[in-house]
């Protein structure tokens, strides 16, 4: 059964660029939907050096996405999931990330509007906007 998930975090997340890219080899700008207890992200790459083969590489900008569920523990949203293909099917193998996505959050700052998360991964704070409102209908198991 699908649960309610945290209350504060429900809606579509944006992740504003506050990086400088001229000074930047490579960021990745985060979006997230939170409905319930289900994440599903999508990544904005910027990669100014090749660190992945020429085929995949291209112009050193690319998406990725995921797909999870998550549980708010104190000041922590512990997530796990998989990294998927644009139309959500699990992705197994090709260019940039596949397999399991399982980000640790700190809750930095948490207000009506943004969030400020901390991935313990990432040296750089995820701060985002409040794009659109969801409100959490659970789904039965057999709904889904």
């Amino acid at each position: 059964m699908q649960t309610e998930g945290a209350a504060f975090f429900q809606g579509v997340w944006k992740q504003e660029s506050k990086v400088d890219t001229s000074q930047t080899l490579n960021y990745t700008l985060h979006d997230f939907k939170i409905t319930c207890d289900s994440m599903y992200a999508t990544f904005h790459v910027q990669n100014k050096v090749k660190t992945i083969p020429d085929s995949c590489y291209g112009d050193g900008n690319w998406t990725e996405y995921a797909k999870a569920v998550y549980v708010q523990r104190g000041d922590s949203i512990i997530v796990e999931g998989l990294y998927t293909k644009p139309n959500g099917k699990q992705k197994i193998s090709g260019c940039y990330r596949s397999g399991p996505y399982v980000p640790r959050f700190k809750i930095a700052y948490a207000g009506k509007d943004s969030i400020v998360l901390e991935n313990r991964f990432e040296a750089r704070p995820i701060i985002l906007k409040k794009v659109a409102d969801i409100t959490c209908v659970p789904k039965k198991r057999w709904e889904m």
